[in-house]
């Protein structure tokens, strides 16, 4: 058993879910406050003695900036208020779209980050559904890298859905969307998509069974909307009976909301990693939280109990 005691701290934008993930372990969230700036600066500050603690920090890094910049503040003031483990909880890991040079003069923005959070101080990350695995090689220290499908699965095979098939809305999704298709023991539907600019879809095609399916289209993000949007109106043209999806981390920047309430898609089924905005339309919306996930992960890490046996991926 571990010896040195746990805290649990959250950054403004993870609030929402630290609280349910802290509840799930049995304990509550420490006392942090950031104080802000006129000029926009901030600063946080951990309110209680965290010397000797394995401390936890949980915030997704989604838009804006402030978060992430939060995270690596908290982290360094953990490291020099003498903690003696700090861990970065990400549901979200932001830039991970940014995993590799994809043309001339660019940056790796998910090195870059990874090389921030480790400068920073953290001993371990723990994130949900990375946009590309290799991510974990970024990091010099351990990578807990979770997935959604532990809770997906269960979910869609409790629905009974008749004649189903799993989609997947591009090629680089054929690996996530026939991992769910083998669990679920369904065909597999590969969509292809020719990208005019970034964010902007030129036209897309389906590779597989689509007439009279109910498809469920598996994807780690959802942006602005276009792909999937696509992607299920191209699907219902070809004669499928019924389209939803099942995304992990739902950005929904622009007019994705409109979008999706516009579209084919019966049912959006995503997870709590990022907050929906509770202004837009969200009958279509199914929200499933990951809170429960973390928490095991957290207990079996602070008590040095293995892991891989709850990874369901």
């Amino acid at each position: 058993m571990a010896i040195h005691k746990i805290k649990f701290f959250a950054g403004r934008g993870s609030r929402y879910l630290a609280e349910k993930i802290v509840a799930s372990y049995g304990t509550t969230l420490g006392d942090s406050e950031v104080l802000q700036f006129s000029d926009g600066e901030f600063q946080p500050c951990f309110n209680e003695s965290i010397r000797g603690c394995t401390v936890f920090i949980i915030q997704s890094t989604f838009p804006p900036l402030d978060n992430l910049m939060e995270l690596l503040m908290m982290v360094d003031a953990a490291r020099r208020a003498s903690a003696y483990k700090v861990i970065a909880v990400m549901p979200y890991f932001g830039w991970a779209r940014q995993d590799r040079k994809d043309r001339p003069r660019v940056p790796i923005g998910a090195k870059l980050v990874a090389n921030m959070l480790v400068a920073a101080g953290v001993d371990r990350i723990m994130t949900m559904d990375l946009h590309a695995d290799q991510i974990q090689g970024f990091f010099d220290v351990p990578v807990d890298a979770l997935y959604a499908s532990g809770i997906f699965v269960p979910y869609i095979r409790n629905l009974n859905i008749e004649n189903l098939s799993i989609a997947a809305p591009d090629m680089g999704g054929a690996k996530r969307a026939n991992t769910y298709a083998k669990h679920l023991g369904t065909p597999i539907i590969i969509s292809h998509k020719e990208r005019a600019k970034a964010n902007v879809v030129g036209k897309m095609t389906a590779i597989g069974e689509v007439k009279d399916r109910n498809i469920i289209i598996v994807d780690d993000m959802i942006d602005t909307a276009g792909t999937i949007c696509m992607a299920a109106d191209m699907l219902m043209e070809k004669g499928a009976k019924s389209v939803r999806a099942a995304i992990t981390h739902p950005i929904l920047s622009g007019q994705a909301y409109e979008k999706i309430n516009a579209s084919a898609l019966q049912e959006v089924i995503c997870t709590d990693t990022i907050p929906l905005n509770p202004e837009k339309d969200l009958h279509k919306f199914k929200v499933m939280t990951v809170a429960d996930i973390f928490a095991n992960v957290i207990e079996r890490v602070h008590n040095y109990k293995e892991i891989s046996s709850i990874f369901f991926k």
